[in-house]
């Protein structure tokens, strides 16, 4: 699971563009706990979801030219322009080349060899979102896509990620994800061939947010206009999850995680 003890590879940042922030704002709130708090004038609309104070992702307004409502997760980069050149290299593509956000860091959007978008987050005076791994909060991210060993090795490239496998009873071996060196206390999240997920056609990060209660959490979504794709799932040893679209289409995941055992 995801901690906020970021190092390079690992998810840092997770963000939502949306038709809709203050319908957002409201949905993701009665979730999650989230406020909405403004960056600023001279953030031309971005600002801060927060759980308790603590910064838990970001979000902005976004138009029809942007693409559709969806959530971005950034990975941490010591080089966020070296990444953009490894991306080329690695026959993927830079849609939003690298750029200086204040003094907080450097971002940039990627897109792998299969089109799945992400962001790359260079830290400045901010190394990464105020909380992760706990209710209300990122907690595991999924790439879909059509090839997993394709996709493997561009990570591996760009970001230095590392995968392995691992066989969960009833569901089959799942591809892991951890950043180069960390091992399975590292892991953050996994690969799925793009066929396991009959709703969706293109590639895609997927996040998920931890809850103490998925089926409580989708009755939530769903009396506020989210839609159910997955329903509650149980999965030994990893807990019971959910996937579903809030009210303006982007996707994400929902987990109550399983007791750790000690």
């Amino acid at each position: 699971m995801l901690t906020t003890r970021f190092v390079t590879g690992a998810p840092n940042w997770i963000d939502v563009g949306t038709t809709d922030i203050d319908g957002a704002t409201s949905f993701y709130g009665g979730l999650f706990g989230w406020r909405f708090r403004s960056a600023g004038p001279e953030a031309g609309g971005y600002g801060f979801f927060e759980r308790d104070g603590r910064i838990a992702a970001g979000g902005m307004q976004t138009g029809p030219e942007q693409g559709p409502p969806s959530w971005t997760v950034y990975f941490r980069s010591p080089d966020a322009r070296a990444a953009a050149a490894a991306s080329e290299t690695a026959h993927g593509t830079v849609p939003v080349p690298p750029m200086e956000v204040m003094d907080q860091g450097t971002m940039a959007v990627l897109a792998d060899r299969a089109g799945a978008a992400f962001g790359i987050w260079q830290p400045g005076q901010r190394a990464g979102l105020d909380v992760a791994g706990e209710p209300g909060a990122l907690c595991w991210v999924e790439l879909y896509t059509p090839d997993t060993a394709a996709a493997a090795a561009y990570y591996g490239a760009v970001l230095g990620l590392e995968t392995s496998a691992v066989d969960f009873p009833g569901a089959g071996t799942y591809t892991c994800v951890n950043p180069a060196g960390q091992g399975e206390e590292g892991m953050f999240g996994g690969i799925v061939p793009l066929a396991d997920d009959s709703e969706a056609t293109l590639p895609h990060w997927l996040p998920y947010f931890a809850v103490t209660d998925t089926d409580a959490t989708l009755a939530r979504a769903v009396e506020t206009g989210g839609t159910v794709v997955v329903p509650a799932t149980d999965i030994e040893g990893v807990g019971r999850l959910a996937r579903l679209t809030d009210p303006y289409g982007a996707r994400f995941a929902v987990l109550t995680p399983a007791p750790r055992s000690e």
